[in-house]
């Protein structure tokens, strides 16, 4: 069989995820009987049948379920090497993955000190809620995360521990004390023990209107303004800011910035971690 064309990947994850030809052809940019045509010689020359068609449906088949997850794969695969060829001729540059509100003041201070070095690498900086996708595909360098979930396969190095804290409105019976414990807070029914698919600062004006109450690292609370409190969670374990990066960058550019790294967070929060 003659090799997968991109354009036939493209055009049939269009229609696996529409399950509707007219709405792939117009996401698609092309007339609607091309892609009857391009699916019906896809399937020809795969032996494999990928839809269930009939006058009011469109389905995927078992094969085509299968075909679809594959495809996907192979699309961002193409989208990474894109990429990747693309950033290797511009070997002086680092762009760094970043979710928003981890340890965002102690990042802010890392990229001053590093650019401030001679023979530094310019950065570009991504914020993003895939920042380990991003670290692991190829389209990022480094990340800053909060412990080590999900960093099978990268290089990290511990930068220091983060004590976690409740943020709460400043009217909250609770944010006039000392420290509270999990207890205290998971019994509240503005608590959401996951934290929100938002950016910091749309948490903390949804903490500030009294609609919500989460937990966080205490290095996120440097940009929480007057009208949310931080107060420490007694029983929480700290959390470990969590330096991590792709095995292939450049070692001297990757020395460099975890050197400077760990100077910035011992500085900062007084307590560097062991190493990579």
């Amino acid at each position: 069989m003659a090799r997968v064309e991109t354009r036939e990947l493209e055009y049939f994850v269009a229609l696996a995820e529409e399950l509707h030809f007219g709405r792939a052809a117009e996401r698609l940019g092309i007339a609607q009987p091309p892609l009857s045509r391009a699916i019906r010689r896809l399937e020809r020359r795969m032996g494999v049948q990928l839809f269930e068609r009939t006058s009011r449906h469109v389905g995927l088949t078992a094969a085509g379920a299968v075909f679809l997850t594959e495809s996907r794969k192979a699309l961002t695969a193409l989208d990474d090497a894109v990429s990747r060829a693309q950033r290797s001729i511009h070997p002086h540059r680092l762009v760094v993955a970043a979710l928003q509100g981890t340890g965002s003041g102690l990042l802010a201070s890392m990229l001053r000190d590093y650019r401030r070095q001679p023979g530094a690498a310019d950065v570009d900086v991504v914020f993003t809620q895939d920042h380990v996708d991003l670290v692991r595909t190829g389209s990022a360098d480094l990340t800053l995360t909060c412990g080590h979930s999900g960093l099978a396969g990268l290089e990290f190095t511990e930068l220091a521990e983060d004590d976690t804290v409740a943020l709460l409105p400043r009217d909250h019976f609770l944010a006039a004390k000392p420290a509270v414990t999990a207890v205290d807070i998971a019994q509240d029914a503005l608590f959401r023990p996951q934290w929100p698919e938002n950016t910091l600062d749309e948490i903390v004006d949804q903490v500030a209107m009294g609609e919500l109450i989460v937990t966080a690292a205490a290095s996120a609370t440097d940009r929480i303004g007057s009208a949310v409190v931080a107060v420490p969670v007694l029983d929480a374990p700290p959390t470990w800011l969590v330096l991590t990066w792709r095995p292939d960058i450049p070692t001297a550019t990757r020395d460099a910035f975890v050197y400077t790294a760990r100077n910035v967070a011992s500085r900062h929060l007084g307590h560097s971690g062991p190493g990579a």
